[in-house]
């Protein structure tokens, strides 16, 4: 048997196709995104998606309290009203001279709940109104519990003297009537919508600020706590990142309740002739009723619409108050 020696054929050498042969031309790779970019917008949509899961199931249990719902769609067509009172009701509603009735007429169809002692139309006053008061109320409030944030998450993430001396004066405006103390402010300084929102800001916050000490000492317990600061979180980060977050439904009940208080203190305080007269809120309604005379002659149409104004809204916010309690306690039991 006779083996073949021949060395095999050498293999072709490759040589690059011209352009205009047929051949195409490698493309560019188009440049990829760095890996750490595409992380954090990974991590990022992630966190909100567990937001807008967070907010989906909040609704649920909410919608499951009758009261909640019933107070919220209140304060919804209120501050609808409130919103839109300039499109149908003009500023010159509070004109004296130009006023459209007589004084203290009873209501009727041209006048639905009568007229003030100038002839100026209730209704009309009672919707210009409640935009002053909602405001007052929102401001004040949302003032009060920064305020009451503030002091209370410093006062609990620092603790030693520093917690005794902010817990010392906050005791010693919880002992002080806050209408009083809101009293004097509004009148020593000027009479004005801001000098009542400052006046009931800085007098109501004393409670927010204990529940919130209690919660951040509560929280900074937590292991993941010292695992952040082992990792090197300064104090900032530690309040802002992890207990911040973590007393903000606290926070949020405190609010809702706090804004039917501020409500009812700023009522209060136009009632006693400490608001401001240039504009019209539902207190200072209350108390022209007062200077006028009204509960003596039996004008009740005087009194009575800024009255149950108040007394709805003031219940509006607190059934909405209770009902996101509920929500983020379920601990305490409230009724549906």
């Amino acid at each position: 048997m006779t083996i073949d020696k021949t060395p095999p054929n050498p293999p072709e050498s490759e040589e690059p196709a011209e352009p205009g042969a047929g051949a195409q031309t490698p493309t560019p790779a188009a440049p990829t995104s760095p890996a750490g970019g595409s992380a954090a917008r990974s991590a990022s949509s992630l966190v909100w998606a567990r937001r807008r899961a967070s907010v989906s199931r909040f609704w649920r249990q909410y919608r499951a309290h009758r009261a909640g719902l019933l107070g919220l769609a209140g304060l919804a067509v209120i501050a609808l009203i409130a919103l839109t009172s300039p499109l149908f009701i003009g500023g010159d509603v509070q004109s004296v001279t130009d006023a459209p009735g007589t004084a203290l007429e009873s209501p009727s169809g041209e006048f639905p709940l009568g007229t003030d002692q100038f002839g100026r139309s209730l209704l009309g006053l009672l919707i210009w109104g409640a935009r002053i008061s909602l405001i007052v109320g929102l401001l004040a409030a949302a003032l009060s519990v920064a305020i009451g944030t503030f002091v209370g998450i410093i006062s609990g993430h620092f603790g030693g003297w520093f917690a005794t001396v902010t817990m010392r004066v906050t005791d010693w405006f919880l002992v002080m009537p806050a209408l009083v103390l809101a009293i004097v402010l509004a009148t020593v300084m000027s009479r004005s919508i801001w000098t009542v929102i400052l006046a009931i800001g800085v007098t109501s916050w004393p409670t927010t600020a204990r529940l919130v000490r209690a919660q951040t000492i509560a929280v900074e317990s937590r292991p993941y706590i010292e695992r952040a600061r082992a990792l090197g979180g300064g104090h900032s980060h530690v309040m802002t990142r992890h207990v911040l977050p973590n007393v903000m439904p606290l926070v949020l009940a405190q609010t809702t309740l706090g804004i039917s208080t501020a409500i009812l203190t700023e009522a209060t305080l136009a009632f006693l002739g400490l608001g401001d007269p240039s504009v019209v809120s539902w207190g200072g309604m209350l108390q022209d009723a007062r200077e006028a005379g009204a509960v003596s002659s039996g004008h009740w149409w005087y009194l009575a619409p800024p009255g149950i104004a108040i007394a709805l809204v003031a219940l509006a916010f607190t059934l909405c108050g209770r009902a996101i309690e509920a929500v983020l306690n379920p601990k305490l039991g409230v009724s549906r």
